[in-house]
């Protein structure tokens, strides 16, 4: 995997990341850059810059020290001039996945949606709130992207340490049986089963608290397993129809039939943990896997194995609430397990009921076009 930014490919052959070229392009000839709000796309920007993103590979396309010349250069950026900041700033590159086999040339990617959900629950369990919420585990050894242990599976993302050694973090099944014991803290509880895993899934929420307060339920942790759609295994099972999946649809099966929602869920071996937290800004969401606030319809998960966070995408397709936008300036702030490969994106959209219907209804073919920040030394 190659990922080296610069202004000119064709000097030393085209950039790759991952199965993808990157194929240059002007932002001019791009249908609608930079959108009908650049500058939300640069408060996006400006407040993913000021985040504490986690250690990533030195392969990620997005050279670091660029990167963060053009953060400086966006803190004196007025609103008029977002989008001439982005267009001078950055180089632009179309993901494309060339010809591969019986694979024909691939010009468009794929994009989901995802949200935070707002559930209800209780510092303490009574018959209305029965799902534990759990805390990190103290035996809980993440790994940093790349890292593998000897002897461990290389697919495992966690461990625990057991005395001097390592062993692989129970799965989903058998931490719901009692694995973790004095280690499986609860920090509240939710109605069911069902809504812990929407939580799960989503990897944070707010939860609304019997005396009227929302705390924020966020990620800090999982137990390294793979992650498996339960969304698919309905599917697959002849349950429900792919046609029509929505969030609604597969939670109201999963508590209508428990007994088979139950061990379906139980197949995604993935186990989140979580930590709480304020509110503090409630038009924002939770902070995402590059350390900052999510912003509504402007902040993409990536596959942070090939992004660098704070790249700017332009999205070229339908996008929620995009009237008649052509595309959509989104930077990338965060990751999720299920997001692979180069023109695979998931778009933040909010909190709440509405946010989660848009989530379920986005699921479309969109063409990916990144920003790679030119080098710093050139753009001063």
């Amino acid at each position: 995997m190659l990922a080296l930014p610069g202004p000119a490919p064709h000097a030393a052959g085209p950039l790759r990341v991952g199965e993808a070229v990157l194929e240059p392009v002007l932002p001019a000839s791009l249908p609608g850059f930079p959108g009908t709000d650049a500058a939300a796309a640069l408060d996006a920007f400006r407040r993913t810059c000021a985040g504490a993103p986690p250690p990533q590979l030195p392969t990620v396309a997005g050279a670091l020290e660029d990167l963060a010349s053009a953060c400086r250069a966006a803190e004196g950026v007025s609103a008029e001039g977002a989008g001439a900041f982005f267009a001078a700033r950055f180089d632009a590159y179309r993901v494309v996945r060339p010809a591969d086999g019986a694979n024909p040339e691939r010009r468009l990617g794929f994009l989901t949606g995802y949200f935070e959900p707002e559930l209800a629950g209780s510092l303490t369990r009574d018959a209305d709130h029965t799902a534990p919420v759990l805390a990190r585990p103290d035996d809980l050894v993440t790994f940093e992207p790349g890292e593998t242990r000897p002897g461990l599976d290389p697919a495992l993302r966690a461990a625990r340490a057991v005395g001097d050694r390592l062993e692989p973090y129970p799965d989903r099944a058998a931490i719901e049986d009692g694995a973790l014991a004095e280690r499986g803290r609860p920090l509240l509880y939710l109605r069911d089963a069902v809504d812990l895993f929407v939580l799960q899934v989503q990897g944070s929420g707010r939860v609304r608290l019997p005396d009227g307060r929302s705390v924020r339920v966020l990620y800090d942790g999982r137990n390294g397993r793979p992650y498996t759609s339960v969304g698919k295994l309905i599917v697959a099972e002849g349950h429900l129809p792919l046609e029509g999946l929505t969030l609604a649809r597969w939670t109201a099966w999963l508590r209508d039939n428990p007994a088979e929602g139950r061990r379906l869920m139980r197949k995604n071996a993935s186990y989140i943990f979580f930590r709480l937290a304020e509110v503090e800004d409630p038009a924002l969401g939770p902070p995402g896997a590059a350390g900052a606030p999510l912003a509504p319809g402007r902040s993409l998960a990536v596959d942070a194995n090939l992004w660098r966070y704070g790249l700017p995408f332009w999205l070229e397709g339908r996008l929620p609430s995009g009237g008649a936008e052509a595309g959509r300036l989104v930077v990338a702030a965060d990751t999720g397990s299920a997001i692979v490969g180069p023109a695979r994106g998931d778009l933040y959209l909010g909190t709440g009921g509405a946010a989660g219907v848009a989530a379920g209804n986005l699921r479309d073919a969109v063409g990916f076009v990144v920003l790679l920040p030119k080098p710093a030394a050139g753009g001063r």
